[in-house]
């Protein structure tokens, strides 16, 4: 459960999302929140600091660039420790490369496009892609099915994996659910949650809109039903890739 951002964790919003999972007949093996892990991201951060991965920087969103790749800043000069700071990881000028087993081939050359990144911010909250990488790795990950918005974040976090010395796993990127105007349903956007009360419709929705439309005979299927249909069916290549988010559209 991605809770270390504390601010923006809505009281009740995690046990909300665990009961819906539920209902759909979607369990889990084990359940780990971030907040209870925090030594263990300090640990890596330190790894990587040791290791001379890592640097103080006291910029602001204002003074990098505007498209938004961090120009190195900091790197060339000395932060006083006593001054509020983020911690930025240095990337290599060279390209990360993977095959998603969605979307195909993809490459990121870091120092070009992204730049620096931060990996714990100014407030000393562990960043995502640290946090994630060090929760893959402790509970053995090996294969990451996620949201196609999330594919432009993997190159870092492959390069993490391979800082810190972890396998890293293998990545499925499927396209995400979007409204008329193209914005991806989310709270953001100002969607609605998941119908808790209609969760035979919404995985027959999704599994139709991921290339897998069940018979109609399970139409009024329990949830474990088409789920132990659909895991019998499963192919990765009905799922059609989309490199601009915008294949499947809420009406």
């Amino acid at each position: 459960m991605e809770d270390l951002d504390t601010p923006r964790c809505v009281p009740g919003a995690a046990d909300a999302i665990l009961r819906t999972l539920h209902r759909h007949g979607l369990h889990w093996d084990e359940l780990t929140y971030q907040h209870d892990r925090v030594e263990s991201y300090r640990d890596a951060l330190e790894q990587l600091r040791s290791g001379g991965h890592t640097f103080a920087c006291t910029c602001s969103r204002s003074q990098i660039q505007e498209n938004g790749v961090y120009p190195g800043t900091c790197q060339r000069r000395v932060v006083p420790s006593d001054s509020p700071h983020s911690i930025r990881l240095k990337v290599p000028d060279e390209m990360i490369e993977f095959v998603d087993e969605i979307q195909g081939y993809y490459a990121q050359r870091l120092r070009t496009d992204v730049g620096d990144f931060v990996i714990s911010r100014r407030d000393r909250v562990i960043a995502y892609q640290l946090a994630v990488v060090v929760d893959d790795a402790a509970q053995r990950i090996t294969h990451v099915v996620r949201g196609a918005d999330l594919l432009y974040n993997t190159p870092r976090q492959l390069l993490l994996f391979r800082l810190l010395g972890t396998p890293a796993p293998r990545y499925a990127h499927v396209p995400v659910l979007v409204d008329r105007s193209g914005q991806k349903l989310s709270k953001q956007t100002g969607a609605t949650a998941v119908d808790g009360g209609s969760p035979t419709d919404n995985l027959w929705l999704i599994l139709s809109l991921l290339g897998h439309e069940p018979p109609d005979a399970l139409r009024r299927a329990e949830p474990t039903e088409l789920l132990a249909w659909v895991t019998a069916q499963w192919d990765l290549a009905q799922i059609a890739p989309s490199a601009t988010l915008t294949r499947f559209v809420c009406i």
